[in-house]
């Protein structure tokens, strides 16, 4: 047995001696207690009841004794479980904070102050312009030495701009073709994709703001992989695909025709995907249309996702996407936008371009006066398209929201978005260019159609489609695609044969693709 020390032992007779005197005092304090309690009683109910102090026995003092103390110390532990909830408050808004500056610092990395500079400032109590863009950039790329990480490297493949309208719950989209040509300036005429590698986002911004007349407030960029993942995080999207595409040399797709769930790489593919729509002309037109699908879907999915989903995919996309916008921005939006429905508060459409092959090159010739009219209603806060037929990958390309005002686009009872490639079509040369007519019908021909070449009896400045009978609007739709544009298509009143399916009109704004 170990022994003890001698300062151990003084220090037991000091605990001792403590514990005897802390019992003696307490015991005299309870008496003084009883005995006053006694007193202040017996004054209250008078002497002649016969009650003293000597009534009160010492077991009920200490169980009142007992009581106070157990109220006591009941407060006194409510006390510390209040300020433990608070710490714990303050720790977990703490670790809020923590999680939305990391948040922010990936969303807002690379948006640099020449950005800045350029957004216009708006408030979410108005409608605002917002641009959209799609980069050409993957990890294979960036690890490539003749790429790397400089936006000098790169183009952009989507570029979409965005009217986004917090009050009446609205959003449209205008998709941008890569290929249109615009003046920048000591660059010179340019495809619109190539700002993007003489100046990066801040560029871009401004030539889009030059081209639509608009001011933008707000950005966003994604690349490819990135898209991917986004839509991994909210595991897929559900499309419905007019046509099968088939990409075997590209993309190497293979989809049927109809709705189907896509994961995040056949979702990326679809986005990228254009030769799976060679057989109908344009084929960027067809993939810049299921673009806004697919970001249709996405956000359809997440709104409808529960709120771990909602912010794993926030969480998500701010490894991939670069925008000016903060989670609180992008919260505060969201919850102004509470009942959003995709199917009719989402305008979708086109910037309405016609391709050319100058100087060896492809290029995509603004139609400015459609444009002009396009944007003004795109700026009232109206459907891009005044017209159903305007939107000529209806029927082939996915969709998404409205497109235009007219309401046969949303019935299913008419033929005005099915498509049909056959039937006997008259190609009417209307301009002075000698042979027109016989290169559209070549076209059409190899589509499936039977056509012939003639000349119109006078001269016009547009093209139109004109058809007969019902199943000639879908065939209409049909020649439309195959010319690619956005000519218009009307019902032939008598005007040109009725022997035929389709009438096409070529006005001096036509142009081969």
């Amino acid at each position: 047995m170990a022994r003890r020390s001698p300062r151990t032992k003084r220090a037991d007779v000091f605990h001792k001696r403590s514990k005897q005197s802390h019992k003696s005092i307490s015991e005299r304090e309870l008496r003084a207690r009883s005995e006053h309690a006694a007193s202040r009683h017996s004054a209250e109910h008078g002497a002649g009841r016969g009650r003293s102090a000597e009534t009160l026995s010492r077991n009920a003092s200490l169980g009142r004794y007992a009581d106070t103390r157990k109220r006591r110390h009941r407060k006194s532990v409510l006390r510390g479980v209040l300020i433990t909830f608070l710490c714990i408050l303050l720790s977990g808004g703490v670790a809020v904070a923590a999680y939305m500056f990391n948040i922010n610092s990936r969303l807002t990395q690379g948006v640099d102050s020449s950005l800045r500079s350029v957004l216009s400032e708006a408030s979410f109590d108005q409608p605002f312009y917002m641009l959209l863009l799609g980069v050409d950039k993957d990890s294979v790329r960036e690890s490539d030495s003749n790429y790397g990480e400089s936006e000098s490297s790169y183009r952009t493949d989507t570029i979409i701009l965005a009217r986004i309208d917090p009050v009446n719950k609205k959003v449209t989209l205008i998709s941008i073709p890569r290929d249109t040509y615009v003046d920048m300036g000591e660059h010179g005429q340019q495809k619109i994709n190539a700002a993007y590698s003489y100046g990066g986002a801040a560029y871009t911004v401004q030539v889009v703001e030059q081209l639509a007349g608009v001011d933008i407030s707000h950005y966003a960029s994604v690349d490819m992989d990135g898209f991917a993942a986004i839509v991994d995080a909210v595991g897929g999207v559900t499309v419905d695909l007019p046509v099968a595409v088939s990409d075997p040399d590209y993309t190497h797709l293979d989809l049927p025709a109809g709705e189907q769930t896509l994961d995040g790489e056949t979702a990326a593919l679809l986005a990228r995907c254009r030769h799976g729509y060679d057989a109908y002309g344009g084929g960027d037109y067809y993939r810049a249309a299921n673009q806004r699908m697919l970001i249709g879907a996405v956000v359809k999915k997440v709104l409808a996702s529960d709120p771990a989903t909602m912010a794993s995919t926030i969480s998500t996309a701010a490894d991939y996407i670069t925008t000016d916008f903060s989670v609180t921005d992008i919260i505060n939006l969201a919850s102004q936008f509470s009942g959003f429905d995709i199917d009719t508060d989402l305008y979708s459409g086109q910037c309405p371009t016609q391709s050319q092959y100058v100087d060896g090159l492809w290029i995509d010739v603004l139609q400015q006066d459609q444009w002009d009219a396009m944007m003004k209603r795109v700026d009232a806060g109206e459907p891009p398209y005044s017209d159903s037929s305007q939107d000529f990958t209806a029927g082939v390309a996915g969709s998404v929201g409205v497109s235009s005002e007219s309401s046969s686009s949303s019935s299913s009872s008419d033929s005005s978005s099915d498509v049909a490639l056959d039937g006997n079509v008259i190609v009417l040369n209307a301009t002075s260019t000698q042979g027109l007519a016989n290169e559209v019908c070549t076209k059409l021909e190899e589509a499936g159609f039977d056509a012939m070449a003639d000349n119109a009896s006078v001269k016009s400045d547009t093209t139109t489609i004109y058809y007969n009978g019902t199943q000639g609007q879908a065939r209409a739709n049909g020649v439309l695609q195959t010319l690619g544009g956005s000519y218009a298509i009307a019902e032939n009143d008598g005007t040109y044969s009725t022997s035929v399916d389709v009438v096409v009109v070529l006005g001096s704004d036509y142009s081969t693709s």
